[in-house]
């Protein structure tokens, strides 16, 4: 499955909401051009929704960081949102969520954008231990035999 985004706007903030993969190719071109286009039509503030991109490769992460930069240039912001664990691990391994405002709330992620709102900080690595945890629990269940009293 190549990369579909559909664009919707909320309180100004742009939302781009993705699926398939965000690899190199043709894939991490149609974003490029997505947020290229944002940018030439004055729309500075963006937030890439990841939550139904199952893959993100070297190409992808660098599409998304020479757009941050593009927009940062540009008065404005890209921001992540509903980042998997493997992303989550992905962006931590490369420093990138040093970079990335990242969240997990949409609204929380729309209101980063007005400075009078409240916004819960987003912990990626306390989500990526968490996942980690919710993972093993889950593998710990599956291997418990199951007693039949």
């Amino acid at each position: 499955m190549g990369l579909e985004i559909e664009e919707r706007e909320v309180e100004g903030i742009t939302i781009l909401d993705m699926r398939g993969r965000l690899v190199a190719g043709e894939e991490a071109e149609i974003l490029d051009a997505q947020l290229v286009d944002l940018l030439s039509r004055g729309k500075h503030d963006a937030i890439a929704n990841l939550q139904r991109v199952s893959t993100i490769d070297s190409t992808g992460l660098g599409t998304l960081v020479g757009n941050y930069r593009k927009f940062e240039q540009a008065g404005g912001a890209l921001k992540l949102l509903h980042v998997s664990k493997a992303h989550a691990e992905l962006l931590v391994l490369t420093k990138l969520s040093t970079v990335f405002q990242i969240f997990d709330d949409e609204k929380a992620a729309v209101n980063s954008f007005f400075p009078d709102r409240n916004v819960p900080h987003f912990d990626i690595l306390e989500f990526v231990k968490s996942e980690a945890a919710r993972e093993k629990e889950s593998e710990d269940a599956t291997d418990k035999p199951q007693n039949d009293s």
